[in-house]
């Protein structure tokens, strides 16, 4: 059977000529050398998925010039989807929650929600509370591994207050230590450790269980979705991200797991089915359960609308990043000035696909700004955009503003010593 690079050139050439294309005005339209192009079709040079997503885009070959660089997209799930929740260094409340009397706190439900966070009943829950969203907050602009410390032992500290706490107490403080873990778990994620972020995304899902929250079970799959994701794990993200899609789950949960099905089916190049779970996600989303839900926010509370946001994530990962470029300025005017992790986040996605679409001096003037930020807020997740960016870059060496810029990339990217 032939290699997939010996494949990929002789489909690629077969298409393009199809179309009616010279090799110049294909070149040209993919802000591609004419020499590389030429070296790829004779299987002389190999495609990066990149060039793979923008040929598949542009020749309307619906992923099969990407399934013949990536893995193919399946319906199982991957061993990485099946992971157990971590190692037991991780759980942190588990003595908390059986001492609690899990079967009790399932009848109290969501019905105490946030009201019995203030309830004079236990006067420390709503300075827990308070402190929950200062953290959040604070992730934004401080590193993760600052932040780890302090979230684990406010997270063990909670579930402790709930097993020792009266009965109608202890239902609203296991849900709040539920969503520190969950926090935990993403800054841990940031911090690069995925092992140790499924590990605190399981137990809050374990506490939420307790606190009689039967749903951030599911929300921990569109988490270990992000994972699998960001680890390029196409088929393990759809799978799991289906998963937490189920009619009893609340909009909210569905419209984020329809959201992260999409970012799975682009990293292969499937746009109907990309653009199909958009379109899902963006329906629940904006139903009105869903912006008046459960407080905190499940999911990012700094994002006016994710589902437009992901939408322009998407295109570029669809090989369509001048699409991709306009909807990512347009999102990127509504965040908020304090939110840098997110705005580095999605700044650095937009110079991406600034750059994809050839405008190389405006790529390089938005990265420039952001790069002053990331050593405030590193993030390992961010770092994989800066990376692909980098990657993008070399293409254009004789640009000025691309060798201005090398060497606050490098910085960024050179790994931590110390």
């Amino acid at each position: 059977m032939m290699s997939t690079t010996l494949r990929f050139g002789p489909e690629l050439r077969r298409l393009r000529v199809e179309a009616g294309l010279t090799l110049t005005e294909f070149s040209v339209a993919l802000n591609y050398d004419k020499g590389h192009i030429s070296k790829v079709e004779r299987g002389e040079r190999s495609a990066s998925p990149e060039l793979a997503r923008r040929c598949d885009a542009f020749l309307g070959a619906d992923g099969e010039l990407q399934r013949l660089v990536t893995r193919p997209e399946t319906d199982s799930d991957s061993g990485t989807a099946e992971s157990p929740a971590g190692p037991n260094r991780w759980l942190v409340g588990r003595r908390a929650v059986l001492s609690a009397g899990t079967g009790a706190l399932i009848d109290l439900g969501l019905k105490l929600g946030s009201q019995a966070l203030s309830s004079a009943d236990d006067p420390l829950l709503p300075s827990f509370r308070m402190q929950f969203d200062q953290l959040r907050k604070l992730g934004q602009s401080t590193a993760p591994k600052v932040l780890l410390p302090l979230l684990e032992t406010q997270t063990r500290m909670i579930a402790g207050l709930a097993a020792d706490a009266r009965s109608v107490s202890r239902a609203p403080a296991l849900l709040l230590a539920s969503r520190f873990a969950e926090f935990t778990g993403w800054m841990a994620q940031e911090a690069g450790d995925s092992d140790a972020a499924l590990g605190w995304t399981g137990e809050a899902a374990e506490l939420a269980r307790a606190g009689g929250d039967p749903y951030l079970g599911s929300y921990a799959l569109v988490r270990r979705a992000l994972v699998t994701m960001y680890g390029g794990d196409a088929a393990g993200t759809v799978a799991l991200a289906r998963r937490a899609q189920s009619s009893e789950l609340p909009p909210r949960i569905r419209g984020l797991a329809a959201q992260r099905e999409a970012q799975g089916h682009a990293l292969v190049g499937n746009e109907v089915d990309c653009l199909r779970s958009l379109d899902r996600a963006r329906e629940l989303l904006a139903s009105d359960e869903a912006r008046n839900g459960a407080d905190p926010v499940i999911g990012t509370s700094h994002v006016s609308d994710p589902a437009a946001m992901s939408t322009g994530w998407c295109l570029h990962d669809l090989g369509r990043p001048k699409v991709a470029a306009e909807v990512l300025d347009r999102e990127y005017r509504r965040l908020p000035p304090h939110a840098l992790r997110t705005r580095a986040r999605y700044g650095f996605r937009r110079s991406l696909a600034h750059a994809a679409s050839g405008e190389v001096e405006h790529a390089c003037a938005i990265a420039g700004d952001l790069l002053g930020v990331m050593p405030a807020v590193p993030s390992a997740t961010v770092n994989s955009d800066v990376r692909r960016l980098a990657r993008e870059l070399s293409r254009f060496r004789s640009s000025r503003a691309v060798r201005d810029l090398q060497p606050a990339l490098a910085r960024v990217l050179a790994p931590a010593h110390g």
